[in-house]
């Protein structure tokens, strides 16, 4: 193979390479701007465990969610999340630089107990845009799309698409199936306590379970209800737009 072939196979490469980018760019930002109105009907996190479930063979697993309005979702439920993982959430542009700092630091001390500074804005991002795991390419990634959703949509909307396809147990996406899946009620009547509980495993739906809490879920459980009163309860989501 001559010089001239290998050129134009690797022009071809990269021609093909950038329109893939850029289909993938533009689906993106078709995303952002669609779903800042429009309900999401599936994420890109339940795709990938749809997926790995088909190629390991579990071909019962059905990841699933049903989508709701924020007016349809118990105020607890907002606030438990925002206690739980993103108490300045209504406050920054998406990152929390502080809570960022802080992370790093621990994390340089802790290489093994490694802690995430990820707000509801970027687990949203991730979630509905993005794969799971940890890499700097995604981080990234989600970095712009974060800023993309936070000039684009509202926080209530965050939130809302945040509460419809977080992931609470296996193959239970969103707030009114877990509510449904665990507690046999619609997301708007969920108490307290149960969001509370179903904010307490967010930190690994895999390894902590609604329906059977260790004693750390438990504990948890209960330092989300005392964070979501020291918060403001219902007055903090009217303050901030979020209700």
């Amino acid at each position: 193979m001559n010089n001239k072939n290998i050129k134009v196979i690797i022009s071809r490469f990269l021609r093909i390479l950038r329109l893939g980018l850029m289909t993938i760019l533009g689906i993106w930002i078709a995303g952002i701007l669609l779903f800042s109105f429009l309900p999401v009907p599936f994420s890109a996190v339940m795709v990938e465990r749809q997926i790995g479930a088909w190629l390991s063979g579990d071909f019962s697993y059905v990841a699933h969610s049903d989508w709701v309005s924020m007016d349809d979702i118990a105020p607890a439920m907002a606030l438990a999340v925002m206690a739980a993982e993103d108490q300045k959430f209504p406050e920054h542009w998406g990152f929390d630089v502080e809570a960022i700092q802080s992370a790093l630091s621990h994390n340089e001390r802790n290489e093994h107990r490694i802690r995430g500074a990820s707000t509801l804005s970027q687990q949203t991002a991730k979630n509905l845009f993005l794969w799971d795991g940890r890499s700097w390419l995604r981080k990234g990634l989600e970095a712009g799309l974060t800023a993309g959703i936070e000039v684009v949509w509202t926080k209530r909307r965050i939130l809302t698409v945040y509460l419809n396809i977080v992931e609470f147990g296996d193959g239970v996406f969103g707030v009114e199936q877990a509510a449904q899946h665990f507690f046999h009620k619609p997301a708007s009547r969920l108490t307290r306590s149960e969001a509370a509980l179903l904010a307490a495993v967010l930190p690994n739906p895999h390894q902590f379970k609604v329906n059977a809490p260790s004693g750390y879920v438990l504990r948890r459980q209960q330092w989300i209800l005392r964070q979501m009163s020291q918060l403001g309860g219902d007055d903090f989501l009217q303050q901030h737009g979020l209700k």
